[in-house]
């Protein structure tokens, strides 16, 4: 009977255990479909600008003018790992971890110093712990992330780049596909890449000659940066949404082994308890 009662604990440890595993499920399905209307919403304004930049910046003569264009040679690298505050959500941390130690580990064996601005706790512990030089950090990022809040780390960034503190800034994060899919995404942020600059057959049909004021590249100084703050929103939704669509998947999956557990137990407390049974009839 001692083996009985054990039995019973265990399945009602398993299910107090499902049913957490729902709830969570339940909060994180909520937070996405959040997550994802903002992303959502946000990607085809950030193709809008690039694809108004790409060609301007194709039409001027010199972008090397350009402090975000131009190329500097100061041996020093910022990397951006994008993680977040909580766990419980699979390999989505890992992934990021893991691509960030491979890929410092390349720029140190090319000589090059290497610093990092870590947003997500999980990021910020890691690296924290293991002796980096971290410049900054963001937290609290999982719920609503409003544009206000992170325009004046991607300004900050910026400036450095500016200022030539960092010759290279790159964001490494988890691009958002779909709830169960994300891409870990190891993007460069400065200087910016310019476009292809193979010529494209004009369209003749649709041509219209336009007039710039004050100028292309005055347009093209006032553009760069709005773009560069866009793009650095963009990729905290992109990560934000991949985030709460891997815990959703993570606890639905944790829901269902406790579901099959559950009936392992049962299935063992009935064999066990018909066996008792038995015992008792023959002695």
């Amino acid at each position: 009977m001692a083996n009985l009662k054990a039995i019973r604990l265990r399945i009602s440890s398993v299910k107090s255990t499902q049913q957490i595993t729902k709830a969570m499920k339940m909060v994180s399905a909520a937070k996405f479909k959040k997550a994802q209307d903002a992303i959502l919403r946000m990607r085809p304004y950030a193709a809008k600008i690039n694809e108004i930049i790409q060609p301007l910046a194709k039409s001027v003569d010199d972008l090397s003018q350009n402090p975000y264009y131009r190329t500097s040679v100061v041996g020093k690298i910022l990397i951006i790992p994008v993680t977040s505050d909580k766990g419980l959500c699979g390999s989505f941390n890992s992934f990021v971890i893991r691509e960030t130690m491979k890929f410092i580990e390349s720029q140190q064996a090319l000589g090059r110093q290497v610093s990092l601005l870590c947003i997500g706790k999980k990021a910020y512990d890691y690296f924290n712990r293991k002796g980096f030089q971290i410049i900054d950090k963001i937290t609290d990022i999982s719920g609503n992330v409003p544009f206000g809040k992170i325009v004046p780390y991607a300004e900050k960034v910026m400036n450095l780049f500016e200022a030539k503190e960092f010759d290279e800034i790159r964001i490494i994060y988890n691009a958002y596909k779909n709830p169960a899919v994300y891409i870990t995404t190891n993007e460069q942020y400065l200087p910016v890449q310019p476009a292809d600059n193979q010529k494209e057959e004009p369209d003749l049909h649709g041509r219209t000659d336009f007039i710039f004021e004050p100028s292309m590249e005055k347009i093209i100084d006032e553009l760069i940066p709005a773009s560069l703050q866009v793009k650095f929103y963009r990729i905290v939704l992109e990560s934000n949404a991949a985030e709460h669509g891997a815990r959703m998947t993570a606890m639905d999956k944790a829901t269902e082994n406790a579901e099959e557990l559950l009936y392992e137990l049962r299935l063992f407390y009935n064999k066990e308890r018909q066996a008792a049974i038995t015992k008792e009839l023959l002695e």
